[in-house]
């Protein structure tokens, strides 16, 4: 089952959407999911879908809603993919993490589960990355977030497990960015990397001419025995 709930910030003046896929039964914990620069669209629900199969409360929030309610954008049209863009050097990342943070509490309270995760695609997975070191997030899960080495700076904060995908040829993150990820993190307690080689940015999205069937399902496994591992 599927609805559109509203969540209060957390100064408590104002309230944005986010989608929720619930399982058939009692879930065995949330996942908040980080949209893309694309919002919340067709293949971030998705994704909230598929793990609302797999028994989690899935619950998306619009990120973008201080900019523009309700965005839904397709990257496979040149137009839309640019108006994306626009929208990401807009956005306030900061302001984001804390409606990700709002969104875990009220994930955890109203929505009644003991235990939290968050995967995020793109700048999504860059904001997984913040959430991992700036909430108390459970775990947390990226897929091929940019601009991370300009956050390793906070690694000594995330104290729950945190896992990154990285495909080598990714067309937003360089070689020299994804060295100083590997430098920066490979030895950290928590944090756990795989390299997806020759794959681009993108490759694990639901739709669209980006996807890379075999690199995505193993990802999407992987990701599903890092979650089963740690917000059982």
């Amino acid at each position: 089952m599927s609805e559109t709930v509203s969540i209060p910030t957390l100064s408590g003046d104002s309230t944005f959407n986010a989608y929720v896929a619930r399982p058939a039964d009692n879930p065995r914990a949330a996942i908040v999911v980080i949209q893309e620069i694309f919002g919340v669209n067709a293949g971030i629900r998705r994704k909230c879908d598929r793990l609302a199969e797999d028994g989690y409360l899935a619950v998306a929030p619009d990120l973008f809603w201080r900019l523009e309610p309700g965005v839904e954008l397709d990257p496979d049209i040149e137009p839309e993919f640019q108006r994306a863009l626009d929208l990401m050097g807009k956005f306030d990342q900061d302001q984001g993490i804390r409606d990700i943070e709002a969104t875990i509490h009220r994930s955890r309270g109203e929505m009644g589960v003991a235990k939290v995760g968050c995967v995020g695609y793109c700048l999504g997975g860059r904001l997984a990355y913040m959430t991992a070191a700036r909430t108390d997030v459970d775990a947390s899960v990226g897929y091929y977030g940019v601009g991370i080495d300009g956050l390793l700076r906070e690694k000594h904060a995330i104290s729950n497990p945190l896992l990154l995908h990285i495909p080598t040829e990714d067309g937003f993150v360089d070689k020299d960015t994804q060295k100083a990820m590997h430098e920066g993190l490979d030895d950290h307690p928590r944090v756990t990397l795989y390299d997806y080689e020759g794959l681009d940015h993108g490759f694990a999205t639901e739709f669209g001419k980006r996807r890379d069937e075999e690199a995505a399902t193993l990802a999407d496994k992987r990701t599903a025995a890092f979650f089963s591992e740690h917000l059982s």
